[in-house]
């Protein structure tokens, strides 16, 4: 059966985080309020970056990135979820569903590999710092960031075409704030035990596998920092526990949605919204005030922006 005949349903219907207007209009002011004040922080994370020659390093370049990724997947659902607040029926339609769960886990997808990213600049450079300028030079690292590109679209690519070939054609209500692969195949009017087998091993089993070689590999750096002597050991220590806050920030709510089979909880409406909404756009913000270098920089931003205001008003 052509996928445009099996596929009746056209549009889907939203339950939203809460079904409760009081919650609602509280959630949407704290969100809101948490969005005004953290976001422009990100913003500033990437302009600095880009700005200051003083952080010219792979770590700044990837930490800007990292900031952007975040950014950007933070606006994939936040948004939406915002204006379904102040909305009586919350619908989005069967295109538009499809093209969120692609950007999510395309983002999604580049967001854990640039982790790995990350990782394996601090190993090199904590580990191997005779040969971090050679390994991590210019190239390389844009070779990398592409790479992380090209791989969270197939992993999105592989989720979105097995989605495309099941058929809605009854119930279309999805119990989530956005349309995510777990609710969205358990609309479908066919038997889905093999897709969602599928789906659990491209987004869960990689998850889990990239969580613990992240974990497994940090646990060798710090190793390796705990018995060297240099006078960088504790700037060392600090990056990289960093990093593996990130880590758990990021794949902890991932493995929890996606490593077990597709049956709603009563927490993960709650875990998706942290993972969604909250989180990513923590992430760079943690970093960077544990970062004395990326918080210098953007002082000194600060103040020249300052001063060039004032020499234009005067």
């Amino acid at each position: 059966m052509e996928i445009a005949n099996s596929t009746i349903v056209k549009e889907f219907i939203l339950l939203g985080l809460t079904q409760s207007r009081n919650t609602q209009l509280l959630v949407f002011v704290l969100i809101l309020t948490f969005y005004l004040i953290i976001l422009p922080g990100n913003f500033l994370i990437i302009l600095t970056i880009r700005l200051d020659p003083g952080l010219s390093a792979p770590l700044y370049f990837f930490l800007g990135n990292l900031a952007f990724l975040d950014v950007s997947y933070a606006f994939i659902v936040a948004p939406r979820m915002l204006a379904d607040f102040l909305s009586e029926k919350k619908v989005i339609s069967y295109k538009g569903c499809i093209t969120q769960l692609f950007f999510l886990h395309f983002v999604g997808g580049g967001e854990g590999l640039l982790l790995v990213v990350m990782a394996f600049d601090r190993y090199i450079a904590i580990c191997r710092p005779l040969h971090y300028s050679t390994v991590m030079n210019p190239r390389a690292c844009h070779t990398f960031l592409l790479a992380l590109w090209l791989g969270g679209f197939v992993h999105s690519i592989v989720q979105v075409a097995l989605i495309l070939h099941l058929p809605f054609c009854g119930p279309n209500q999805l119990d989530n704030f956005f349309c995510d692969v777990p609710q969205v195949i358990k609309l479908a009017c066919t038997d889905t035990f093999v897709v969602e087998l599928l789906m659990v091993f491209n987004s869960g089993l990689l998850t889990l596998l990239c969580f613990l070689g992240l974990l497994s590999s940090y646990a060798v750096i710090f190793c390796h920092i705990c018995g060297s002597s240099s006078e960088g050991k504790n700037k060392a220590l600090s990056t990289c526990t960093t990093h593996v806050i990130i880590i758990l920030i990021m794949f902890g709510p991932a493995i929890f949605i996606y490593t077990r089979p597709f049956r709603a909880l009563p927490v993960d409406k709650v875990v998706s919204f942290f993972h969604t909404v909250i989180f990513p756009l923590l992430n760079p913000v943690i970093y960077t005030l544990r970062n004395q270098e990326v918080k210098c920089a953007m002082r000194r931003l600060l103040r020249w922006n300052v001063v060039c205001w004032m020499d234009f008003i005067s």
